[in-house]
């Protein structure tokens, strides 16, 4: 070859190189995010699920993207968005916050990673074969919050002693959950020698009728069960409890900020954050199968006196000093 060809060719080769560099960069991520509730209700979840994702390195926009996918307390709605997600081909599902989810994106797929954050048992859900080896492509993080259901009753009873008659709300399109809480308040009712009424709401459209229900019974206080419907419209309850001056204890801090009189269970937006952080540790290599379910066990008594105190109730100074916080 001669010279001035030879060279011809390298500067051609060199005039390439940087059309060509574009199309060898890596693909970006894609995260499914699969929840229950509707994006606005969903607001702190998120926030506290991509403060999990940075502590890996990933940040939305920039080196991953996000498909979100809400079911707007519809859960009949799960399995259809789920499969969306599937044939997106998104690089990982995660489900915070409801059970329903994450057995839908169990059930859409056996080979994308699925990262679940829910507050019963995900062995009895079917997710995972056991918490130290979940086997398979799904894992996550749990607070078994519905075994904390007769705790709950029992601190109503501790605050309003003079109670007889307990309703206990629960969701039957979340049957798993509705059915492991309503075994276990009904056992504990019996216990304590109360009276238990167990109503249903699947969606917003049901509060009424319920709190209708709660009057014609004389329920003198409720227990909330642990349901991403319930959670997301946790303002909207509050305001039906104090309006219809019936008593609540749910599960998180945002039922009583709300309004509710107390809640008590783990903290739902660092469970959130948790899927976040293994959603990064999937994305760099890690397998499901490998990563334990964690179990979030640290659980918080949240009083709001100034509900109580609307309410006529009086708080004893036992039952404020175990608090660990106190709405004022």
């Amino acid at each position: 070859m001669r010279r001035r060809e030879f060279l011809g060719v390298i500067g051609g080769a060199a005039a390439a190189w940087p059309l060509a560099a574009p199309a060898q960069q890596p693909a970006m991520p894609v995260i499914g995010y699969l929840g229950s509730a509707s994006s606005e209700l969903s607001a702190s979840a998120v926030r506290a699920f991509r403060d999990g994702l940075s502590e890996i390195g990933y940040v939305e926009g920039r080196n991953v993207t996000i498909e979100y996918r809400w079911g707007d307390g519809q859960n009949n709605r799960l399995p259809a968005l789920a499969a969306d997600l599937v044939r997106h081909r998104v690089s990982v599902i995660a489900a915070p916050g409801s059970t329903p989810a994450a057995l839908a994106a169990k059930e859409a797929t056996a080979t994308i990673p699925v990262l679940f954050q829910i507050g019963s048992d995900p062995v009895a859900a079917g997710l995972v074969a056991s918490l130290a080896r979940p086997g398979g492509n799904v894992t996550g993080v749990t607070s078994m919050n519905t075994e904390l259901g007769p705790k709950r009753l029992e601190l109503l009873r501790e605050l309003i002693p003079a109670a007889n008659i307990i309703a206990l709300l629960v969701n039957s399109s979340n049957p798993l959950v509705a059915e492991s809480i309503s075994r276990d308040v009904q056992s504990a009712s019996r216990t304590l020698g109360l009276q238990l009424h167990i109503l249903n709401a699947s969606s917003e459209r049901d509060f009424d009728t319920v709190f209708a229900t709660l009057v014609q019974l004389q329920a003198a206080a409720m227990v909330i069960a642990p349901d991403a419907t319930f959670i997301s419209r946790s303002e909207q309850l509050a305001v039906l409890t104090l309006r219809h001056a019936v008593p609540a204890i749910a599960q998180f801090r945002d039922f009583a900020a709300a309004g509710d009189l107390m809640s008590y269970g783990g903290n739902f937006t660092e469970g959130a954050r948790q899927v976040g952080v293994y959603v990064g540790r999937i994305l760099k290599g890690e397998k499901a199968a490998d990563l334990p379910v964690q179990r979030y066990t640290k659980i918080e008594l949240i009083i709001n006196l100034k509900t109580a105190k609307a309410l006529g109730i009086i708080v004893p100074p036992s039952l404020l000093a175990r608090a660990d916080e106190v709405i004022e």
